[in-house]
């Protein structure tokens, strides 16, 4: 239970993070696209590290996505 409420908390402090970053880095007049833009590549990116710490810390094999039929 405490590891998913830390994994939530990492996913929505990215979340944050890259969403301040691109409002700093895009041009002032903002438009609705842009807010859809910027919310959609905060995600990508957001469950992009989510995606990457599961992987690192729960599989430990070195085939993760292949698994190996027996014959």
């Amino acid at each position: 239970m405490k590891r998913g409420l830390m994994l939530g908390a990492l996913a929505v402090c990215v979340f944050v993070v890259v969403a301040a970053v691109m409002l700093k880095l895009m041009p002032a007049p903002f438009k609705e696209s842009d807010y859809m833009v910027i919310g959609s590549v905060s995600t990508l990116v957001a469950l992009g590290v989510l995606f990457l710490v599961l992987i690192s810390t729960t599989m430990k094999s070195s085939d993760i996505f292949f698994k190996k039929r027996r014959k």
